[in-house]
């Protein structure tokens, strides 16, 4: 085993996580591709199908349009923070925010762009569109996208940290409070 490799063992399971922190980067570009690397295949295919189905369901519910960054104070898009989770599939979003901003069209149409500026609060403009002509799906579109995002760093954490094995730390636990007994008889026949 190289020295960069990583292994959690229990008296009945191991787990070779390999390069865990490169597990985790490129778990976090691509949705399951740490666990992937890691040779966890069960996992890969579970992380990779929930995050992109939940991703992409949210982002055709609000027509490409809930996904999108900017930092601009009439319309900040702090959930992007989230979204951006998710990888590589979030982050053309950055490109479409950067273009508009300098003037350009987007690109993919107006997919993952930002509205166009001003946005005015209160008042008609094209994220007050996206809101009248998706209703309820811009809201739900977002959410989706967020929780993917969400779930894919819990995933990427799951592939530096290693799964969580809760008989482990049980067993580690009472070995550890009979050793505390043991070296606490030992003092009082000592004494």
């Amino acid at each position: 085993m190289a020295e960069s490799d990583t292994s959690e063992t229990t008296e009945d399971t191991s787990v070779n996580l390999r390069n865990s922190a490169f597990a985790a980067f490129i778990g976090w570009l691509i949705p399951g591709a740490g666990h992937l690397y890691q040779r966890r295949f069960g996992k890969a295919a579970l992380y990779a199908i929930c995050v992109f189905t939940t991703y992409f369901y949210g982002l055709s519910l609000g027509g490409g349009h809930v996904v999108y960054a900017s930092w601009k104070a009439q319309d900040f898009r702090w959930q992007y923070v989230c979204q951006a989770g998710v990888g590589i599939p979030a982050l053309p979003a950055l490109i479409q925010s950067r273009r508009v901003m300098r003037g350009e069209d987007p690109l993919f149409a107006d997919i993952l762009a930002p509205p166009q500026q001003p946005v005015r609060p209160n008042d008609s403009d094209q994220l007050a569109d996206w809101h009248l002509n998706y209703q309820w799906r811009f809201e739900l579109g977002t959410l989706y996208t967020m929780i993917a995002g969400l779930m894919n760093i819990l995933a990427v954490y799951d592939a530096y940290a290693g799964p969580f094995i809760a008989h482990a730390l049980a067993a580690k636990g009472q070995r550890e409070e009979e050793e505390q007994r043991e070296s606490q008889s030992g003092k009082k026949g000592g004494a």
